[in-house]
């Protein structure tokens, strides 16, 4: 058993992550970040937690439109397979994620 305090775990550079566990068709990852990600698009599911810290999380419709989410401690954001978005820290953040094994 593994005890796992989120608020301890700063990685060596942007969107470093401590893997948690894999399961035959999904992977739990604590990422701890202060960069913006790249847009993008999950081959698959993705399950965004946010622990600590603040993210606005762009995301992009199939007509290019552009809004956002001020996600603060506690928020879940869902993304399905085609979402494409990107997250930026606002501050340095731990953010728990759960995805396709290999999923960019």
């Amino acid at each position: 058993m593994r005890h796992i305090q989120p608020s301890q775990f700063t990685g060596d550079r942007p969107w470093a992550a401590l893997d948690i566990e894999c399961f035959d068709a999904a992977t739990v990852r604590l990422h701890w970040t202060d960069e913006a990600y790249i847009w993008h698009v999950n081959d698959g599911p993705e399950v965004f937690a946010l622990l600590t810290g603040a993210v606005r999380m762009h995301i992009r419709d199939a007509e290019g439109h552009e809004a956002h989410i001020d996600m603060t401690p506690g928020d879940i954001v869902h993304c399905t397979e085609g979402d494409e978005h990107r997250a930026e820290p606002l501050e340095p953040s731990r953010i728990l994620v759960v995805e396709r094994p290999g999923s960019v």
